[in-house]
């Protein structure tokens, strides 16, 4: 790796960005890359979007840029499910998921302008579920589900399809996940 003295110019930057983000285990703020490599965010932002370009497996989630190895996908079982809820449930539908092991990768709805609008929530834990609502709440951000009227998709990632199941489960008994036979009641 390169000292974090020198500034890092074009290509020799995003290698190593690519190195920095394939050898942490947990998020990195597009600050915190700055930072390092002595150059703005709106830099990192573009160098972020060049390599995605070149289909380096990178997310972006509320909490930094994560390097997600294709491979990993293997290890996982991944289940989209449709969930109904009022703004103020979001932090307990987010914990009952994670209490069960379960990740929430994302949130999905359906724009009637701009279609399908997918957003990364990366949480897999209560402490992880709280930082990102304090985001939202300090940001004064909208949830996409907001625009929808609480109607929503997430895609769960887990270990084993038991917990997935046992997740699905609890959000049933809670009201919040939409079971196929009742699809339509909050259209």
């Amino acid at each position: 790796m390169k000292e974090e003295t020198k500034k890092l110019l074009g290509e020799e930057r995003r290698e190593w960005l690519i190195s920095l983000l394939k050898e942490s285990s947990s998020p990195i703020t597009g600050s915190t890359l700055a930072k390092k490599t002595k150059v703005s965010r709106q830099v990192i932002v573009g160098d972020i979007t060049l390599l995605k370009a070149r289909n380096e497996p990178i997310i972006a989630t509320s909490q930094g840029y994560m390097y997600m190895p294709i491979h990993r996908a293997n290890e996982v079982i991944e289940k989209t499910i449709a969930c109904f809820h009022q703004r103020d449930q979001a932090e307990a539908e987010l914990n009952i998921i994670v209490d069960h092991g379960v990740t929430v990768k994302d949130v999905k709805v359906e724009h009637p302008v701009y279609g399908d609008l997918t957003a990364s929530i990366m949480v897999s834990n209560r402490q992880e579920v709280q930082s990102f609502l304090s985001r939202i709440k300090k940001t004064n951000a909208s949830l996409l589900a907001d625009l929808t009227s609480g109607i929503h998709l997430h895609t769960l990632a887990a270990p084993n399809v038991e917990a997935i199941l046992k997740a699905e489960e609890a959000l049933k008994v809670a009201g919040i996940l939409i079971e196929e036979n009742e699809e339509n009641e909050h259209t």
